[in-house]
């Protein structure tokens, strides 16, 4: 199996849940991604309070196809999730891990999969500030 889980989730994401997916005998290294909601950004007049996630109907399976991509033939493993919905600073918006019999194919997978999420994955987000203010970030990739 090398997607062991691909989920878009409006309830919080769980670490543990991913790393369990991925456990296997034959992998003896892990790479993991965990992004969270910070408190600013350089666009930003005040603090960022919240992001707010929107997914395309079809965002599960374009991840599930993004992390198939990412896995291509290494032999690595993935569970990756990512967030919708209020999401407050601090967090977690997107967890991936990545397992393979080696380290630098368990980095490799995990990072070929954090940046076709960032550019690919039809998820938008609103970035609201602590003055109210709010801004679409991400829009078109």
């Amino acid at each position: 199996m090398t997607v062991a889980l691909a989920r878009i989730s409006a309830e919080p994401l769980s670490f543990a849940d991913h790393v369990t997916a991925v456990d296997d005998a034959r992998m003896g290294a892990e790479a993991s991604f965990v992004g969270r909601v910070r408190d600013h950004d350089p666009d930003a007049a005040t603090p960022v309070v919240a992001l707010e996630y929107t997914a395309h109907p079809d965002a599960e399976a374009a991840l599930l196809a993004l992390a198939e991509r990412a896995v291509g033939d290494t032999g690595a493993c993935v569970a990756v999730s990512h967030r919708i919905g209020r999401l407050a600073v601090g967090e977690t918006a997107v967890i991936v891990v990545a397992a393979a019999a080696h380290r630098a194919e368990a980095f490799d997978v995990c990072r070929a999969l954090v940046e076709a999420l960032k550019h690919e994955l039809p998820i938008w987000k609103r970035q609201v500030e602590a003055d109210g203010t709010t801004e679409w970030k991400g829009l078109g990739g």
